[in-house]
């Protein structure tokens, strides 16, 4: 009875979760610190009538205010800094051309024969740092002139696109999801496992978004394709000058890449510093290398790194440039930070000890941050939510579903991104971004992109799956 009973009440909290943030568009901060409250007095009404004795869990009354504040400042401390700096060094990106640099050189590198592999890297590339809403505008431009060029299918393109953009948005640090996840399952010094196999993970994805691309792409066409053709037939330029005229003189592509690349690789040498087996020694190279690969000091290099991209050093750049990413950043790190209060009433209630005992009588294993995931995104459309939401709740389960080793930590968040890009649908503001920017009505869209991210969904736990059975 008492099993059944918490049971429910997480199943109820999730229900109220989704209802609140996609029915009654109520901001998700607010819904999951209500949540919490309401996990928390749903066990200590009972315990204070002397029932739900469950192995020794007891909720104070008094202590209530405590679990969330702290379970909301532990998040904070630190993703908050992580967060910030990221979107601060993607807006940087954004505004300098930089990342309309990097779409080049890609393009240079895979040839005019493969533009719709072109997108996907590019949009892969882009969306470590620039959440995949910003980045599907910022290269929007490109995209089409990149279509006219090479006469390519134009929903081929987006779609390419539009997938490559997402394969990195749940899966790779430092993109805020995936971090916030990976600091509710505690692996904050762990960082670089999370970003090399989110990288790993996340190719196939880009690729099985590819291929779909390219098979949707040859059997619709869009009035962007009649206007391409008719173009072409009437002789008209195809070059298109609108990159130069809004940047003006584009950074280098070291520059370019740089602000991403430097981080993502001093996290890495770091991460690899930290191995008991110490290859770096235990002397100032460990120390140095230890150091450096601290998301927060990696990602302050990076911020470093990316004041060269500006043009000028003046308020517009220095308050403008940068005020706009900490204003873009804010509403993620609270969302986040209400996920760790959520996170971490479950952890001190019998809840998590309960489910943990259900579902692992059950051999779910990594399919059951998968389909929480995906049931969320499903249901309120954020992918972020999504992922705070579902590794908040898996916190408490690692151990009972045998994942509490870094490896299987590591595997649950790609598992927790997998679910949490399935499926991208009318209630996600990047359904509509790509649909309108592309020009496809809602009916095409669902068949071209929400296709695609239930296409990249299941590929990704495929391949995570696999990684589990090899590694776990």
């Amino acid at each position: 009875m008492e099993a059944l009973y918490l049971t429910l009440l997480l199943v109820v909290s999730i229900i109220l979760i989704v209802l609140a943030t996609s029915k009654y568009k109520v901001h998700p901060f607010i819904v999951l610190i209500l949540a919490a409250f309401f996990v928390a007095i749903g066990v200590a009404i009972p315990q204070s009538f002397g029932w739900l004795q469950y192995e020794g869990k007891i909720i104070d009354w008094v202590g209530i205010e405590g679990i969330i504040r702290g379970g909301f400042g532990g998040i904070l401390a630190y993703i908050g800094i992580v967060i910030v700096l990221g979107t601060v060094i993607g807006v940087i990106l954004e505004k300098s051309g930089a990342a309309v640099k990097m779409a080049d050189a890609i393009l240079r590198v895979v040839g005019p024969k493969r533009p719709g592999l072109a997108m996907s890297i590019i949009g892969w590339i882009v969306s470590i740092p620039v959440f995949c809403d910003s980045g599907y505008v910022i290269l929007s431009s490109l995209r089409k002139s990149v279509t006219r060029k090479t006469k390519a299918s134009a929903v081929m393109m987006s779609v390419a696109l539009a997938t490559g953009l997402y394969a990195s948005h749940t899966l790779v640090p430092p993109t805020p999801g995936p971090i916030a996840a990976a600091g509710n399952l505690g692996l904050e010094d762990k960082l670089g496992y999370v970003i090399g196999v989110g990288i790993f993970v996340s190719i196939f994805t880009m690729l099985a978004g590819y291929a779909w691309a390219k098979y949707i792409g040859g059997k619709i066409e869009i009035q962007e394709d009649i206007d391409n053709k008719n173009d072409f037939e009437n002789g008209l330029n195809l070059d298109d000058s609108e990159m130069n005229e809004k940047y003006g003189k584009l950074p280098s592509t070291f520059m370019a890449f740089a602000p991403i690349l430097i981080p993502i690789i001093l996290i890495a040498i770091g991460t690899v510093a930290t191995f008991p087996t110490h290859p770096f020694g235990e002397g100032f190279v460990y120390t140095l290398f230890a150091t450096l690969g601290k998301p927060v000091n990696a990602l302050l290099i990076g911020f470093f790194i990316s004041l060269g991209l500006l043009p000028a050093f003046n308020q517009e750049t220095l308050t403008g440039w940068i005020g706009e990413g900490i204003k873009q950043a804010g509403p993620i790190i609270l969302i986040t930070a209400a996920g760790g209060a959520f996170g971490a009433v479950i952890k001190a209630t019998p809840v998590a000890l309960v489910l943990g005992d259900v579902l692992s009588s059950m051999s779910l294993g990594l399919l059951v941050p998968f389909i929480i995931a995906a049931a969320l995104k499903s249901a309120q459309g954020s992918s972020t939510t999504a992922l705070v939401t579902t590794s908040a709740i898996m916190a408490s389960l690692l151990v009972p579903l045998g994942l509490d080793s870094t490896m299987g930590a590591v595997l649950t968040v790609m598992s927790i991104g997998a679910g949490a890009m399935t499926v991208s649908h009318a209630n996600d503001s990047y359904f509509w971004v790509v649909a309108q920017f592309t020009g496809m009505d809602v009916k095409t869209a669902y068949k071209t992109q929400t296709m695609a991210t239930l296409i990249q969904g299941i590929v990704t736990l495929v391949v995570v799956l696999i990684l589990g059975f090899i590694f776990l």
